[in-house]
């Protein structure tokens, strides 16, 4: 039994502003090296130690710039599943939120390497994030209600699949 799966028309464009997402990670990634080498941190240590951070500048200023990337790499798994849902209902406004949630991250991480992690907030710094959620809601109606209970929906593609497995294992 055929199924078709329908790609709407736009669906590059996120896959286009995920790829600014990598951009983002290796210019946070850099900049961590940077302060790193700077501070004289060593690795394997993933911060520098409060007595050290409170002693040098540098220190300090690793600690902040490792917590701006390591505070974008906990919201990917949370940006990517929602890129994912809203990109098949709103695919242009998903990738124009992942593109103003990219920018928003570089916002937060030059805020944060300034030394004082309160200028790391700014309402740029959460349109990014709230876009995504906003159009969370829509986009989960479709992919729930729509897509899972529809006739060419999933549920019935599984039985579908199942009944059809089923009937060639007692024909063989």
């Amino acid at each position: 039994m055929a199924h078709t799966v329908e790609i709407p028309e736009g669906l590059g464009y996120v896959g286009a502003s995920l790829v600014s997402v990598v951009f983002l990670l290796i210019g946070q990634s850099q900049v961590v090296a940077t302060y790193r080498k700077k501070a004289g941190i060593a690795y394997p240590q993933l911060y520098a130690e409060k007595a050290e951070a409170e002693k040098s500048q540098d220190a300090h200023l690793f600690n902040c710039a490792q917590r701006a990337a390591q505070q974008t790499l906990e919201q990917m798994p949370i940006v990517l599943i929602l890129s994912a849902i809203n990109g098949f209902k709103y695919p242009i406004l998903t990738a124009g939120t992942i593109t103003l949630w990219t920018v928003s991250r570089i916002s937060f991480t030059r805020g944060y390497i300034t030394g004082d992690p309160k200028k790391r907030g700014s309402a740029l710094n959460y349109l990014g994030q709230l876009g995504l959620i906003g159009t969370f809601s829509s986009g989960l109606h479709y992919t729930t209600a729509d897509f899972c209970f529809r006739p060419r929906g999933i549920i019935n593609f599984y039985v579908s699949n199942v009944v059809v497995a089923s009937s060639q294992l007692v024909k063989t």
